[in-house]
């Protein structure tokens, strides 16, 4: 197998294992040994090399939206990014008391939220000292897609579909202070916003929240809005098979959060979100790290982490066992 190539997996898994550690739950089981195991099945072969020099981000935070157009959108007034906040906060708020019956495994009636949603994880633009090599794109997308487990909430951020259980201010184990059964947005979370009349009683909103950094749910304009990593830092650090050439985990592992869109179908009559896409999009980089015989390498790699509400019956069905009472 080619020298760069054999390298790069291994910092390549190492850096696949932080994106199956994602938001720091139970949402996607990691296992180290299976991404070791994945680096020995690798047998070798006519490999390709194929580098590329890694571009630029370009802006700090670039607008990837259209800008809002000042008027009145389904009765409702939206002049500023304020009242955009203010209108999603009441529309996440008064969906989040909506809840519905549902069957679960073992045949009994559970209340959950009436909007649940699905889950999705890709990973991609995988660079390894600032190189790109198409093999190792291949293969890491597919190892943590197969340590992926889906899984399904309320409106994100969210820990939980019971709403009794969506928040973590009692209980001791969680490490800040938030009810996810409301909303923390404020128009400073905002970069860019605009609405659509639909012409059916229903508005849609497109909100592009302002990019963020080790982001903690309930805390920053990232973590209001998505289902973020949170202590990542600490994360990495419980993996044995990850150490650094220098400084720690916490210096050496960054996650920026930028460019992620959060798109809501609101019922202007009820306040009722009936439909919503949530994309977050976070660019993890690795520095010195050491993976076995591999040391002081560099990574770095594109996590988008979508949500989509409602989930359809199939998918509460195979990734939970739930049906619709």
């Amino acid at each position: 197998m080619n020298k760069y190539v054999k390298k790069g997996l291994c910092i390549a898994l190492a850096a696949g294992l932080i994106a199956s550690s994602f938001a720091g739950c139970a949402k996607i089981n990691y296992v180290t040994n299976s991404a070791v195991e994945a680096i020995y099945k690798v047998k070798d072969g006519s490999w390709q090399e194929t580098e590329a020099e890694g571009e630029g981000t370009g802006e700090s935070d670039p607008v990837v939206i259209d800008p809002l157009t000042p008027g009145t959108y389904g009765g409702i007034e939206f002049n500023t990014l304020e009242d955009v906040a203010n209108y999603y906060v009441t529309a996440y708020d008064y969906t989040k008391t909506l809840t519905a019956e549902y069957i679960d495994e073992e045949g009994n009636t559970q209340t959950y939220y009436k909007l649940l949603g699905d889950e999705n994880l890709d990973v991609g633009e995988i660079m390894i000292d600032g190189s790109s090599n198409a093999v190792i794109n291949n293969l890491v997308p597919g190892i943590v897609g197969g340590l992926f487990a889906p899984s399904t909430y309320g409106l994100v951020p969210s820990y939980n579909r019971d709403p009794n259980l969506d928040n973590n201010s009692e209980d001791a184990t969680r490490k800040a202070d938030h009810d996810f059964r409301t909303s923390g947005v404020t128009a400073d979370d905002i970069l860019e916003a605009n609405v659509t009349d639909n012409g059916d009683g229903t508005i849609t909103m497109v909100i592009q929240p302002k990019a963020g950094q080790m982001s903690t749910r309930g805390d920053d304009s990232q973590g209001r809005f998505f289902e973020v990593l949170g202590d990542i830092g600490g994360v990495v650090s419980s993996i044995d098979m990850i150490s650094f050439a220098e400084g720690t985990a916490e210096e050496n592992v960054i996650v920026d959060y930028k460019g992620g869109t959060v798109t809501v179908k609101i019922d202007t009559a009820t306040n009722e979100i009936v439909e919503a896409d949530y994309k977050m999009i976070a660019n993890v980089s690795v520095n010195h790290a050491t993976v076995a015989v591999i040391r002081d390498k560099s990574a770095s790699l594109v996590i988008t982490y979508t949500n989509h509400f409602p989930a359809s019956d199939e998918y509460l069905l195979e990734s939970r066992g739930i049906k619709r009472a």
